[in-house]
């Protein structure tokens, strides 16, 4: 894949950038899920020099941030012709729609409906998942990795949910990796077993650079949701 000399995190000790200089910033972090949705997308559309990257190090993040940057302090942001905008799916389309490259929402207008039905199912699905970590894990969790098993069996053209990459596969993937990691390690849960689709997706998003080149540190991971949704049991 693509080796990429990835810019340090930004934390409370660091300057701002120069802001709203008209340079198009992605304030992200490497370790958030919601930020990758929108790190993919830049990737895949080839805006690696249109759009900069600017991690954050959200356990110590800097007071410039939410003072002059996005108030609401989350990642991910995206500062744009003199203006932040926020909310992961939302970003998501935005850069669809507003920059160059490969457009990931095809024009067949029942795929486009399903991806808005894929892309608004996203809160339900990962609810359930996180959910269930804390109750009968496979029971809970298993009709969440159903649904998207079903899904995958709508278009037949190709193997992601419309058939042809899209940002249908990038608001789930981010969480299918984590979730896929942490169900393995800790409760042996394997989420493509019986799901032939699910499996073959994640196989080929895993050819995907746009996608490899930001996936997380499996055993941080582990390690954080371990701390975050099991130290109360």
């Amino acid at each position: 894949g693509v080796n990429v000399n990835l810019p340090a995190s930004l934390d409370a000790t660091s300057e701002p950038p120069p802001l709203f200089d008209g340079t198009t910033r992605l304030y992200s972090c490497y370790t958030c899920p919601f930020a990758q949705r929108v790190w993919i997308t830049r990737n895949f559309k080839g805006l690696q020099d249109e759009i900069k990257l600017v991690p954050l190090n959200l356990g110590n993040r800097p007071a410039w941030y939410k003072e002059k940057v996005y108030p609401e302090n989350k990642v991910p942001a995206l500062e744009h012709n003199g203006k932040v905008i926020g909310e992961s799916l939302d970003l998501i389309k935005y850069l669809d729609s507003n920059f160059g490259g490969p457009s990931l929402l095809p024009e067949d207008p029942a795929k486009r409906e399903f991806a808005e039905e894929l892309i608004t199912y996203t809160d339900t699905f990962n609810k359930t998942v996180y959910t269930s970590f804390k109750g009968d894990t496979v029971k809970e969790a298993g009709p969440a990795f159903d649904h998207l098993e079903n899904a995958l069996h709508k278009f037949d053209d190709g193997p992601f949910f419309l058939g042809q990459f899209s940002l249908a596969d990038i608001a789930f993937v981010p969480f299918v990796e984590r979730f896929q990691i942490f169900l393995s390690e800790v409760f042996k849960y394997d989420i493509t077993a019986g799901r032939p689709k699910l499996a073959k997706w994640i196989e080929e998003i895993n050819k995907i650079d746009a996608y490899k080149q930001t996936k997380t540190d499996p055993t941080e991971l582990v390690d954080f949701y371990k701390a975050r949704f099991l130290a109360q049991q």
